[in-house]
């Protein structure tokens, strides 16, 4: 048995590629495919999950357009929805236009937002990211989807192919990789390229922070809703903290290398000190060095953890000098600082409504799959303690069980406490994988 063996099954993805179009159920609006919304048409907005993210995501699609309108919501949890149904109402009055009867919960409540909606804001647990964008794809919608955009090859390569059917049916596809929305670090990577620092010698990517927030379990939960509410504490809802934090670094990475992938890479990671059971079954520390093809080594950090040093920085070092791309300045023989302001997650969403309005799709399925692919393959070698090829990866179909398609409510939560009373988890040297798993070949038809 090799590196990346597992007893884990393949599970058809059919549910996915075989989910039909179903006619919006508000309003007299029906989007087609690349058509734009003439005049001030209302363009209806639905959600899939309600944290915070997605509250925020739907604040700022409501003000790139005044004629959007908030239309469905759905999450696990009822009180999540309505309090970020008062909340964006708060922001934006008249355009949350979210009645009881469109407030769903459930695992399949997605489906009923999806028929709702013209445009879908994903921003749930990332296992379902795939899953959901590509169903609302299917069914003819646009579409705004979090990072990252899988947490595992297969959920990578459905993500793909939702992007490659969305420029085909003439859809937007939007990433919630917003550094690419971000005019300073534009600028930045532009003079990079230009040889504003030389050569490119290495590329220093750090993420290092407490815990996003980390609350005690709520009496009366499952042990299925605790998970789902703690997503970012369970790797087969989150995909840990390379996949879910370094992307947006390993994005960057690939923008400034001309969108180049890493030949193969070798992390290290573990648990240190948050390991009671409130932290889940992620580690708390990861290092990731990735190589590429005639280019620099890139040394990937990322560490939650309380009462240690933090930072945030994609630090480039050149012969000429060095740039720092979160604040927009190089240092060297071309020193140089951008002085603007600007906010990516809004413009990325006043991208998105003005391209419905002209008829003119966007679509960023260019970068968002291969940067979320670097990340999982970091991830992997993390968790197992084996290099791993760009080629290994891009070839598998492995999936963390269960496969998204097949969750349901009330269903057993796949981790389960141990007689140690904590989540077990990956023991690099000794955990496997099976990077060898295919889909189905009635899955890729």
């Amino acid at each position: 048995m090799n590196a990346f063996s597992s007893p884990n099954p393949a599970v058809s993805r059919r549910a996915f590629l075989k989910s039909s179009t179903i006619a919006a159920a508000l309003g007299t609006l029906e989007l087609r495919p690349g058509v734009r919304a003439a005049g001030r048409d209302i363009i209806k907005v639905g959600m899939i999950g309600c944290g915070g993210r997605n509250a925020g995501a739907a604040a700022q699609a409501l003000t790139a357009d005044p004629d959007a309108r908030l239309v469905a919501m759905c999450d696990i949890f009822l009180d999540r929805v309505q309090s970020k149904r008062e909340a964006i109402r708060a922001q934006r009055g008249a355009q949350v236009a979210v009645d009881d009867g469109h407030c769903f919960t459930g695992l399949d409540s997605y489906q009923r937002v999806i028929e709702c909606s013209d445009v879908v804001l994903i921003a749930n647990a990332a296992k379902f990211h795939p899953l959901h964008a590509m169903a609302a794809i299917q069914a003819g919608k646009h579409v705004f989807v979090e990072k990252p955009h899988g947490i595992d090859p297969g959920g990578v390569r459905l993500m793909q192919e939702a992007c490659d059917l969305a420029h085909r049916k003439n859809l937007s596809m939007v990433s919630g990789l917003h550094s690419r929305f971000h005019a300073g670090y534009a600028e930045t990577v532009k003079r990079i390229q230009d040889g504003a620092i030389g050569e490119i010698i290495s590329i220093q990517e750090h993420f290092l922070r407490a815990p996003y927030g980390v609350t005690a379990r709520k009496p009366g939960l499952s042990e299925l809703e605790w998970q789902l509410s703690a997503q970012y504490r369970f790797r087969w809802l989150s995909g840990d903290d390379v996949v879910q934090s370094l992307v947006h670094n390993l994005d960057r990475t690939s923008w400034v290398l001309g969108n180049r992938v890493p030949l193969k890479c070798h992390g290290l990671g573990g648990r240190s000190s948050m390991t009671s059971p409130v932290h889940g079954d992620v580690f708390d520390h990861h290092s990731v060095v990735y190589e590429f093809e005639n280019g620099p080594r890139v040394y990937a950090l990322c560490r939650t953890t309380t009462g240690c040093y933090d930072e945030d920085s994609s630090l480039i070092f050149g012969s000429k000098g060095q740039a720092s791309l979160k604040t927009c300045r190089i240092s060297g023989e071309n020193s140089w600082r951008w002085q603007g302001q600007c906010d990516p997650y809004q413009i990325e969403h006043d991208r998105l409504f003005a391209a419905i309005r002209a008829g003119e799709p966007l679509n960023n399925g260019d970068y968002m799959a291969r940067s979320t692919m670097i990340t999982v393959m970091g991830q992997l070698s993390c968790y197992t303690g084996q290099e791993v090829t760009w080629e290994q990866v891009n070839q598998s179909d492995f999936c963390y069980a269960p496969r998204p398609e097949v969750c349901h409510d009330g269903m057993e939560a796949p981790t389960q406490l141990g007689s140690d009373d904590s989540y077990p988890v990956p023991i690099p040297g000794q955990t496997r994988f099976d990077l060898r798993e295919k889909a189905p070949a009635s899955a890729k038809a």
